[in-house]
């Protein structure tokens, strides 16, 4: 029932502070240049899939991290990977906030805003990763009429 109440306490607040915080991980992600970029987001995403460890879901913890592992492995060849992981990190942090321990033990929500900053930022690796950095100069760069 306390899980419940939890998942009706996530506010406004709480999912416009998630897209934030996705948004500033895209920007702060967008500094390090390719290809170390892709490969240091397999590693982070590989390190993400082990939060949960200990979370409440018992063997279920050791049996996603395994799988979220290779699939952060497989990122280190391709964004696909890596935004497939973010999601599977999302549903585990959905499962986490209905059933298990929330990340953060002291915000119930925490989990719910996981949730939402993962699949931002999973868009974000769909999308092929893209420099906003990059982006923005070149939308802020006048084309020369031909």
């Amino acid at each position: 029932m306390e899980t419940l109440a939890a998942a009706r306490s996530l506010s406004p607040l709480d999912v416009a502070m998630a897209v934030v915080i996705a948004i500033v991980f895209v920007f702060l992600a967008s500094l390090i240049t390719e290809p170390k970029r892709r490969k240091f987001m397999a590693i982070f995403v590989a390190g993400a899939g082990a939060a949960y460890l200990n979370g409440g879901l018992g063997g279920w913890e050791f049996l996603y991290t395994s799988v979220a592992t290779y699939v952060a492995y497989r990122g280190l060849d391709s964004y696909r990977f890596i935004g497939v992981a973010w999601l599977m990190h999302t549903g585990w942090d959905v499962l986490h906030h209905l059933y298990g321990n929330p990340i953060v033990f002291f915000e119930p929500t925490s989990s719910a805003g996981c949730a939402i900053t993962d699949a931002v930022i999973a868009m974000w690796f769909f999308a092929g990763a893209p420099s906003i950095y990059h982006g923005l100069a070149r939308w802020r760069t006048p084309v020369a009429n031909a």
